[in-house]
């Protein structure tokens, strides 16, 4: 396949949603050679901050003289985007080959399956970077789970340290409904004798980490949560994850780290749709906060970005299995006036009902501009030369704000 076709066929398996168990992708492993046992592997879970720490960690790893590979999701603009190899993402062929090869080795696996079960787009992905990592040699390969950890597809990894880097609400419908519940659910990824490394946890998060690691003999290290150096990703929650991406690269390693490396790795790395600076003439931002706990960290980093620059203009999108109102109550003292969009997942929830909600919770005055784009046009405007626009609320309207028009459309999983 080439780019197009392979990321057309990993659209067509939407089709089939997703489908919590591990014995789809144990069969494709067994399929594709076992490829997931040819190179070390940092496993990284967590409810916010999953993405930027993976790439945090690869960063480190590399520049002290490991060949790295990283695995995140979701994406912005393209699948390609999901697997790095040294920090740069998949040529076009590249995905395409690793694509082909797991959809091959799809086609065996369902022969075998009862049913109408199905391999899912998840699970094609992660099988084709697991084979891609392991075909280029990476030395080890820094993994973020999906959804969850016990039964998310990523978890076929033999890691050698795994990373919690916090825990809240979220999925309760499939994790559990307290923060135990789910603490336990992405702890379930934790090897016997590995050792396991955590970011800022409230106290029944904390109690989950510290009987799991004890169940399973691993050795528990808490991150400081300080930055050692300075960063070139915005925003002061990255310096927590920053903090646990070091304090895991110490842990996989084994002895201290070189901190001429650690600060290159700070000041090298951007995370891209994180607090992230996309125009100018009027300063805009775009930002992937998703949640009550992510859209709290926008706010509170907020001011380091734009200063004082007024009016400061939302555009806002948030899909309806989100928390929106508590997303809400936190974004609403950070802005002027807002524009409310509706990003392309179907799971997005209309402009009209984010603007009743706005309404009902005393928010600024509010617009509505149901193309995404356009609504970001519209905010500048509104914000002037003098002025700020931040676009967040879900990753899927930052992916639809800087994704190229001839790209495919965008996943909804």
């Amino acid at each position: 396949m080439n780019l197009r076709e392979a990321e057309e066929h990993l659209l067509g398996l939407e089709l089939f949603g997703m489908r919590f168990g591990l014995d789809r992708m144990h069969r494709l492993m067994t399929a594709l050679g076992m490829p997931q046992r040819r190179f070390a592997s940092v496993h990284v879970v967590g409810t916010n901050g999953k993405s930027s720490t993976v790439r945090f960690l690869a960063a480190i790893l590399r520049r002290h003289g490991l060949s790295t590979g990283s695995y995140t999701s979701p994406h912005l603009g393209s699948f390609r985007e999901r697997i790095e190899i040294d920090e740069q993402p998949l040529e076009p062929g590249e995905l395409g080959a690793a694509v082909t090869r797991a959809a091959h080795a799809a086609e065996l696996v369902e022969r075998t399956l009862d049913g109408d079960d199905r391999v899912t787009q998840f699970e094609v992905l992660t099988a084709a970077a697991y084979h891609e990592l392991a075909r280029r040699g990476v030395d080890v390969a820094v993994v973020e789970a999906g959804l969850g950890g016990r039964y998310d597809a990523t978890n076929v990894i033999p890691s050698r340290v795994q990373v919690l880097t916090g825990v809240g609400l979220e999925h309760t419908r499939w994790l559990g409904p307290t923060v135990r519940d789910i603490a336990e659910e992405k702890l379930a990824v934790v090897r016997d004798h590995s050792t396991l490394v955590a970011g800022a946890l409230g106290p029944d998060a904390r109690a989950a980490a510290e009987s799991v690691a004890a169940q399973r003999h691993a050795r528990l290290v808490f991150a400081s949560g300080e930055a050692p150096s300075a960063l070139g990703a915005l925003g002061s929650f990255q310096r927590q994850n920053f903090s646990v991406a070091a304090a895991a690269t110490e842990a996989f390693l084994g002895r201290p780290l070189d901190p001429e490396a650690v600060a290159r790795a700070g000041a090298e790395t951007r995370i891209a749709g994180r607090l992230e600076v996309v125009g100018e003439s009027t300063l805009t931002v775009i930002d992937g906060a998703h949640n009550p706990p992510g859209a709290r960290a926008l706010a509170e980093a907020l001011p380091e970005v734009v200063g004082d620059r007024r009016p400061r203009v939302g555009v806002l999108s948030i899909l309806e299995d989100k928390d929106a109102a508590g997303m809400l109550n936190a974004l609403l003292p950070a802005f002027d006036c807002l524009v409310l969009t509706r990003c392309a997942n179907p799971r997005a929830l209309s402009p009209g009902t984010l603007a009743s909600l706005v309404g009902q919770l005393d928010g600024p005055e509010a617009e509505t501009v149901a193309e995404p784009r356009r609504a970001l046009e519209r905010a500048r405007e509104l914000a002037g030369s003098g002025g700020a626009v931040t676009a967040t609320g879900s990753i899927y309207l930052v992916g639809d704000l800087v994704r190229q028009d001839d790209a495919a459309r965008a996943s909804t999983l």
